[in-house]
Formats: structure tokens, sequence, C-alpha cells
């Protein structure tokens, strides 16, 4: 816990590091996966992770069905003092996905967490929302306002729309509108600036510009890694981390040539857990 007086640096952890469905994924029968179950490669959750300004007011980027888990794997987002108070103040939701915002229900009955997502995202969610209200209310926020918005901790947050397109399970929508953001993250007291963004749409990467500027760590959508490493290349001093690794990627194998070559090209894959400071 920060003391007063004590400049407290950006920390981030990353809850988990695969796409939807977690590795092994539960209908996958693929050699990683089979190598996954026998203990040969290490398991991992479904990609999310948490930040803090301050180590007490911590906010978890997306909520995924392995959240509780994740949760309990992480000593600084355990709760107390006393039986029900949680260090966790809100969620921020990158889109709509079922693997990116169904934890939301395993968090249902903490009372006043802020959820904040982009406006068609906040739609979609409007059954979840009322069912979560119901045990405790919840503060909505839209994640895109003009300038930003301040998070508990010395934290300023950005969002930027990334081109994806809208979840499958809803019924076609306009390709105007924003169904997935990437975070900016800036922590007020040392300058640190953690880039968050999961997911990107392939060729993407032109709408990362605004984003890198003066990051310090950008932790990317590793299904789309040519897409991130060409837009992050010419950025030297950029901290690199990919996440959100699909199940057959082989730098999900630690001795594999494809993660001796990502980190010769100075790309980082971080276990489940990992945390790290800015």
């Amino acid at each position: 816990m920060a003391r007063a007086g004590v400049v407290t640096p950006l920390r981030v952890v990353l809850l988990g590091t695969v796409a939807g469905g977690g590795f092994p994924r539960w209908n996958c029968g693929c050699t990683p996966c089979a190598a996954a179950r026998d203990g040969t490669l290490p398991s991992r959750t479904q990609e999310a992770a948490a930040v803090t300004g301050n180590s007490r007011d911590w906010w978890l980027l997306n909520a995924l069905p392995d959240i509780r888990a994740q949760l309990n794997a992480t000593s600084a987002l355990w709760p107390g003092p006393g039986p029900r108070p949680t260090p966790v103040r809100g969620v921020l939701l990158t889109d709509a996905e079922p693997e990116h915002m169904s934890g939301l229900t395993e968090l249902r009955g903490a009372p006043d967490l802020k959820v904040y997502a982009a406006p068609p995202v906040l739609t979609a969610l409007a059954p979840a929302r009322a069912m979560v209200d119901r045990y405790a209310p919840w503060e909505w926020y839209d994640s895109l306002p003009a300038g930003g918005f301040v998070l508990s901790g010395g934290l300023v947050v950005t969002a930027h729309p990334v081109g994806a397109p809208a979840p499958a399970y809803l019924p076609r929508r306009a390709a105007d509108e924003c169904w997935v953001t990437a975070y900016r993250i800036e922590d007020l007291a040392t300058g640190g600036v953690l880039v968050y963004a999961p997911r990107l749409a392939a060729g993407g990467g032109a709408e990362l510009d605004e984003l890198l500027a003066g990051a310090d760590c950008a932790v990317l959508d590793g299904t789309y890694s040519a897409t991130a490493d060409a837009a992050l290349a010419p950025r030297s001093g950029l901290r690199r981390i990919h996440t959100r690794l699909d199940d057959a990627d082989p730098l999900l194998d630690p001795a594999s040539a494809a993660r001796a070559q990502a980190a010769e090209a100075g790309i980082e894959v971080l276990p489940d857990g990992a945390e790290f400071v800015l």
C-alpha cells in the first residue's frame, strides 16, 4: 500500500493472456491444447489485465469468465480488511464480446463499481446491466468522452476506436459504430503510459499512431501480430507485449523457434499473473 507522500508507479498485472476459450480450450484437441492438458505447456486463462496508480484502487481491463480465478490468484486484488471491501473499483471494457464482459456477472453484489465502455457496447449490455444492478447498483459510463476520463488512483484514460466489427451474436449493425476500443492509460504522478489494445482489426495499424505516441509499453493483440508489429517497429524504447494469443499460436511454447524470434525482435510473451511497473 502506498504511504502518504510516496509516489507509486503505474502497476500492471496481466490476469490472462489468451483468446476466447482459454488454453487449453475445452473443445479443442489440437497439439498445443493437448500439451497444455498433460502439463507440457503451461495453461493460460483468457485475456484481461488490472492497473493501479496508487496500489489501492485497482481497475480491471475486461471481465472474463475466468475473472474469479484470476482475482483469487492475484493477492493485490484480494478483499479486505474485513469480509467484503475490495480494491477493485471498476472495469474498462474494450468491446462487447462474450469473453470480455460475461465476467461482470461474477462481480455482482459489489456496490458502486464503475464500468466504462463505448456507447454501442453499453447498449448491448442492457440485459446484463439490469441484472447486476438488482444486486447492487453500479455506475455505467461512456468511455469515449472528449478529453478522456480520470480514474481514482491518479490515472487518466483515453479510449480510441480500433476498427473491429460488432459481436456475432448481435443483429447486423452499422459499420461506423464504435464496437472495439483500445485504452491509453497515463499515470499523472509518474508520467508512465500504458496502451492496452487486446483486439485489433486486420490492417488497422494506422489507428495505433495517436495511441502509441509517447507510450512506454503496449500490450497488443497477438492474433494480429503482423499488424501490431508493423505499427510498433519504428518506435524505439517502446516495450512490446503480446496478449490474447490464439490456442494454436507457437508463441505459447517457450521452446519454440517462434518464441525465440519474437524475443530477438523485442516482443515479450508473458505468463498469466505477470506484473510490471511503468
